[in-house]
Formats: C-alpha cells, sequence, structure tokens
C-alpha cells in the first residue's frame, strides 16, 4: 500500500530555533530518495517554508497557507490552488475593515504571488512579522488601502492583540465560508487572526495530494488544534511530546518531542 507522510512544520518538524535539525534533514532526505512520499504542510508561505527547512530535498512537495497552494519546490510548479471568490473576498473585507484591522493581503497578481500592506497603519506586530522577511520579492508595501485588495486574493493575516482580534474571529468562525485561525505566534508576543477560504485547509489539501500520487493510506504529526482536521483524515496520527492536550487525546501515539526530532525519528524505525 501507497502512504502519504506528512508533517505539521513549526512545533513539530521545526526546532525551537525554527530550523530542520541536522539529523531530520538527512533522515527524510535519504528516505525520500529511496522512494518515500512525503510532504509537510504549514500555515507559512513557500518562501518562509523554504528557509527554515533549509537543506531539505526540494523534490518534497509543499503544502503551504494552510492548504491554499501545493507547490513543488524544485520547478515552482503550482499542483493545486485555492482562491476567494468575488464575493467572499468582498465580505471578508468589510468584516476585517468593521473591526479596525488593516490586515496583511496575500493575493496573486499578473501570475505573481504578492503581500501587500497598507504602511500608514502598521502596528508593532506587523512590524515584527515584516522584519523577518526582509528582500522578500513578494512583497508589496502601500499608502492608503485603495490598491490593497488587488488581484486574485487567498488569505488574510491580521495581527496584534488578542483584545483587538478577538472581535474579528469570533464572528469571521461563524461563516461557513471561511477557515479562521486564531492563536499567538509561536515565537512572538503577537496574536495572529488568519482568514482564508472554507476550500483551503491542511486536510483537503493532503486528501488532493494524496489522490495526485494515488496513496491508499495518511500518516500525519501534529503539535497543534490547527492539526486535528489533519489527524482526523489519517489513517494514523502522531503528536510531537510538546503537543497541545487536545490533539493528543486524537493521537494514535504520541513521540519524541520536536527539540528530540520526534518525527524523523519516527520515520526512521517505521518507513
Amino acid at each position: 500500500m501507497k502512504t502519504l507522510y506528512v508533517t505539521d512544520l513549526d512545533g513539530t518538524l521545526l526546532n525551537q530555533a525554527a530550523k530542520v535539525s541536522e539529523y531530520s534533514t538527512a533522515v527524510i532526505n535519504r528516505l525520500v530518495e529511496k522512494g518515500m512520499l512525503f510532504t509537510y504542510a504549514t500555515a507559512r508561505s513557500l518562501v518562509s517554508a523554504s528557509v527554515a527547512t533549509k537543506g531539505l530535498s526540494t523534490k518534497i512537495p509543499v503544502i503551504a497557507y494552510n492548504g491554499a497552494f501545493i507547490i513543488k519546490p524544485d520547478t515552482g510548479e503550482v499542483l493545486h490552488s485555492v482562491k476567494f471568490t468575488a464575493e467572499e473576498m468582498k465580505d471578508a473585507r468589510e468584516l476585517i475593515e468593521k473591526n479596525g484591522i488593516s490586515p496583511l493581503v496575500y493575493s496573486v497578481i499578473d501570475g505573481v504571488e504578492r503581500l501587500s500592506w497598507d504602511t500608514s497603519r502598521e502596528n508593532a506586530g506587523i512590524r515584527n512579522y515584516l522584519s523577518r522577511r526582509q528582500g522578500d520579492k513578494r512583497l508589496r508595501p502601500l499608502q492608503g488601502s485603495e490598491s490593497l485588495y488587488d488581484g486574485e486574493v487567498f488569505y488574510f493575516t491580521c495581527v496584534g492583540e488578542r483584545e483587538g482580534l478577538s472581535p474579528l474571529y469570533d464572528t469571521a468562525k461563524t461563516d461557513d465560508r471561511y477557515v479562521c485561525h486564531f492563536q499567538k505566534e509561536l515565537y512572538q508576543p503577537e496574536y495572529f487572526c488568519e482568514i482564508m477560504p472554507a476550500r483551503a485547509t491542511k486536510a483537503q489539501a493532503i486528501a488532493k495530494l494524496k489522490e495526485i500520487w494515488g496513496c491508499d493510506r495518511i500518516v500525519s504529526f501534529g503539535d497543534a488544534v490547527n492539526d486535528i482536521p489533519m489527524f482526523r483524515i489519517s489513517d494514523e496520527s502522531y503528536a510531537v511530546e510538546n503537543a497541545v492536550e487536545e490533539l493528543k487525546a486524537l493521537a494514535t501515539g504520541i513521540i519524541a518531542s520536536n527539540e528530540q526530532d520526534g518525527v524523523a525519528k519516527w520515520l526512521q524505525e517505521n518507513v
């Protein structure tokens, strides 16, 4: 039986330095060369994920933006993508602006992926976020919001304090046209509220890749509540030791933590 192995990145495959260790890199690359069907699913973009996973084989397809894209890093080929419809984008924009929030807007403009924001409404969280992406060719700073929503929009990221973002999340999560994640950033103090089309989920992207590769089974690894849908579609699922209790309760088993190369050690022993 053909098995698709899929792991979350932050808090699962990545260590506390937000990197894949040399050991994990060597194990995964060796198994991929031998034919293991492997991918990682992340809320990150391909650009951000590629920095964190430097050294991993570029033959590994990336499920990026929480499932909005499946991309082949070695060629740039997009295997699958999901974007807002015009109505979904319009209503999400109105909801965000009604709550007094200026978002980071991810879109495809003239075939090129862009990250747009209004520089006149930057907060400390947005500045922290952007400071880690200096030189990123996607960056599209704007003065004002007139062109903020150009192109085919597929993802909104709202950055700020918990109290300021909670009302947006409480409303957006009740609209079944959207998937909405609200959590504290793993490596920084700010909170993130992310809104994307309901069709853009890790679980749906994993199911699509399973179909593309003709796999029979899914084995997954994760650490956070946003990995629950991925676990539910998996034939086996493993939570790292540092995972939240809600995820551990659904897991087939518990493996070593992200700091102890839990995913790579499991793959080394079982694949």
